[in-house]
């Protein structure tokens, strides 16, 4: 064990936070134990059990910090005016977050205690996304389209944007302003594209599709000397 430290009780708490997410960035929850915790920090597991009565009392703590920081960082994107705007201050922010914190977003992504649902990254696209939604229920309206399904835009928006910053994680040769350019690219010209009625559309070019299989089906192919004459 490390040599200990003499600290107050508020900064002692946040060292054993900040070890505890690189623990939990590095291993996940399930592969870390209170052991290394403490052991890392310099203390004895009992220090760790007074300030958070567990493993999954620290981890909390990591998660609820992590998701307040990722939350804050984007809220600016939905007070923009310009929808392009907003779509690309939200993809930097983003990547600006995971630059910025990649312990706490590799904390995120990894495995969570079982029966844990508040603060899983689920529940981080969710909530963001639920920002998102009022954004394009007003957009939608002003073009159209069916307000009802703009929960499920906005949770294909947000949940691609951070499917890329997972990506990004492992590729990041990638400059963050050419990743972002990328993001906004697709989802940009992709919400540019939409049409009202997407699903009566789909259905049309399926049943073109089975009409055009229907009319190319060859015949049943006659036998070589023709059909047979009738009898008598």
């Amino acid at each position: 064990m490390a040599k200990r430290v003499r600290m107050t009780a508020q900064e002692r708490r946040e060292q054993l936070v900040g070890v505890a997410r690189s623990l939990f960035a590095e291993r996940g929850y399930e592969a870390t134990s209170i052991e290394e915790i403490a052991e890392r920090a310099g203390v004895s597991k009992p220090v760790v059990y007074q300030h958070f009565g567990g493993k999954e009392g620290v981890y909390a703590v990591v998660v609820d910090r992590e998701v307040r920081r990722l939350t804050l960082s984007i809220t600016s994107a939905f007070e923009a005016r310009d929808p392009r705007a907003g779509a690309e201050t939200a993809a930097e922010a983003f990547l600006s977050y995971i630059e910025e914190h990649e312990e706490g977003f590799r904390v995120l992504i990894r495995d969570a205690p079982i029966g844990m649902t508040g603060g899983s990254f689920a529940s981080v696209i969710s909530d963001v996304a639920s920002r998102a939604e009022q954004e394009l229920v007003d957009g939608f309206s002003d073009q159209g389209f069916d307000a009802e399904t703009a929960p499920m835009y906005a949770l294909m928006l947000v949940g691609a944007v951070a499917l890329v910053g997972e990506w990004w994680l492992e590729h990041r040769d990638w400059p963050r302003d050419q990743v972002a350019a990328h993001v906004v690219n697709l989802l940009w010209h992709g919400l540019r594209g939409l049409k009202p009625d997407p699903v009566g559309r789909h259905n049309a070019r399926r049943e073109r599709a089975s009409r055009h299989a229907r009319e190319s089906r060859p015949l049943p192919a006659e036998d070589e000397h023709g059909p047979e004459e009738e009898s008598g």
